[in-house]
């Protein structure tokens, strides 16, 4: 018996073994790629500006709760520091996954598929795994939270149980604190603690004392969720920036739910996914006591990360990793419910019907690897390896050269543009708070923020991009300097 055990560990060591190296690879290319997506972009100006003394919010603006800016901050927005941090935490995140699976599945093979799937997903560029958004480092403390949640519907124990709620809520509110969007984990998460009680009936409700009852039993997963949400806002509050922090992490991501959601009244496609989704925990509440503890948890957290996956309508490829756990677990969860076996399978195949139609998938993802190889052999150009990424990265780079010839340690430069790489690549902070083009013209004190950071701040060049339209600002004491590649780029003569 001690031999099978035994014999059983050395297959998950070496299994795990593998499977890190094999992600390691896939994911090493992304550590040597050049500073050329847009949003990373973003990310960078607000952790080196953070790094100098300014307000994120305030003095920097984006639209994400805190927790992203702070680990670029961190790693002082180096790229390559960014992305390795990003693949350990992925790492890891494939071992959590491990015993996530072997926790709902049970058989061996299951679990090993079940993890390998995971983490080949996770590692190629397919879904944006490559790129340090914030969905990548919000799978790890997410799935840590599930097998804590799991664990604790095992224990009778009050105390033990409350740690494991305790503990669980507070990871789900770090996922919150890198994207709102974990909160439909965090509500899925309790919507399983709820109906897998087998004391909780929706007639406990109708009393004062049943709902007091039941708000017990979730209330250590749900202080612990917002607690660390209230100590963030109360850091704003005392900053004198509570209204940034709001605006930022909930108010100004009310446009993206609006997109696409409309369906006869505003919000009104959202309004039927919602009912679709309250109808579908009904149904799981009326056939519990048939489903064991794997089906009531894969099908419930599917079904919350399948919404939050279409949440916003919007096709970002980097969206679905918020859905990659639940998905492969209900892949996993064909061959290990075969009462349901085609009901679920049915289900996966829709989902990536759907998924394939309405996503933007990275296409480029054969190449990525060929790119990077030809490249390390000396049997590809710098520029020719940057351009693969994005047809302007080389340009960003000659811009940037340029910039850093012609310019001193204090100057400070303009970008009228998207591609805010350009203030990490000269070691440069926009004026103003806001780093990119599209976001001076899309918040309303946008144009004057940074009208007014020109006036102050008097920026030795300011860059102008083709097609970003017309800048709203006077080049009145600028002169046209040069032309790279239809780029303008002003010089300041007074």
């Amino acid at each position: 018996m001690r031999l099978l055990q035994r014999l059983e560990k050395e297959r998950s060591f070496w299994f795990l073994l593998f499977t890190s190296f094999f992600f390691f690879l896939l994911r090493l290319p992304s550590l040597f790629e050049p500073y050329w997506y847009g949003d990373e972009g973003i990310y960078q100006v607000l952790g080196v500006a953070m790094n100098n003394g300014r307000l994120l919010y305030r003095d920097i603006w984006d639209n994400k709760p805190p927790l992203l800016y702070f680990v670029y901050s961190l790693f002082n927005s180096d790229q390559f520091y960014v992305r390795l941090f990003s693949l350990i935490v992925g790492l890891i995140s494939v071992l959590a996954f491990f015993y996530l699976s072997k926790k709902l599945f049970k058989k061996e093979k299951l679990v090993f598929w079940s993890t390998a799937i995971y983490a080949v997903l996770f590692g190629l560029p397919i879904l944006e795994g490559n790129i340090a958004n914030a969905e990548n480092f919000m799978l790890l403390p997410t799935i840590i939270a599930a097998i804590l949640i799991l664990k604790s519907a095992e224990y009778k124990i009050q105390n033990t149980k409350y740690k494991m709620l305790l503990l669980s809520g507070f990871l789900i509110s770090l996922a919150f604190l890198f994207k709102i969007v974990a909160v439909f984990d965090f509500a899925a998460f309790f919507v399983f603690i709820v109906l897998s009680d087998e004391t909780f009936y929706l007639k406990n409700l109708i009393k004062i004392k049943g709902i007091f009852l039941e708000i017990k039993k979730v209330s250590p997963f749900v202080i612990s969720f917002f607690l660390p949400i209230f100590i963030i806002a109360l850091f704003f509050f005392l900053n004198g920036s509570l209204s940034y922090f709001l605006k930022a992490t909930f108010f100004a991501n009310v446009g993206y739910v609006g997109y696409g959601n409309k369906l006869i009244i505003p919000q009104g496609f959202l309004i039927l996914k919602l009912a679709v989704l309250a109808l579908f925990c009904l149904f799981l509440y009326f056939k519990r006591k048939s489903f064991d503890t794997t089906t009531l948890f894969v099908l419930l957290w599917f079904a919350f990360s399948l919404f939050n996956a279409f949440f916003s309508q919007r096709p970002y490829t980097h969206y679905l990793l918020n859905l990659l756990p639940a998905f492969v677990l209900l892949l996993g969860f064909i061959f290990y419910n075969r009462r349901l076996q085609n009901l679920s399978f049915l289900i996966a195949l829709l989902t990536f019907v759907v998924v394939i139609k309405n996503f933007w998938i990275y296409a480029k993802f054969p190449f990525y690897y060929a790119n990077f190889i030809y490249y390390v052999a000396g049997n590809e150009s710098v520029s020719s390896y940057q351009a693969f990424f994005d047809k302007g990265t080389p340009i960003t780079y000659e811009i940037a050269t340029f910039i850093n010839a012609n310019t001193a340690k204090g100057d400070s430069i303009f970008l009228w543009g998207n591609n805010a790489m350009v203030y990490k690549l000269t070691d440069k902070l926009p004026p103003g708070k806001y780093a990119v083009a599209y976001h001076i013209t899309s918040y309303t004190d946008g144009v004057q923020n940074t009208k007014d950071a020109l006036a102050l701040k008097k920026p030795k060049f300011i860059v102008i991009m083709p097609n970003v339209g017309p800048i709203p600002f006077s080049l009145v004491n600028y002169k046209e300097k040069i032309t790279i590649d239809n780029v303008l780029i002003y010089e300041r003569v007074f």
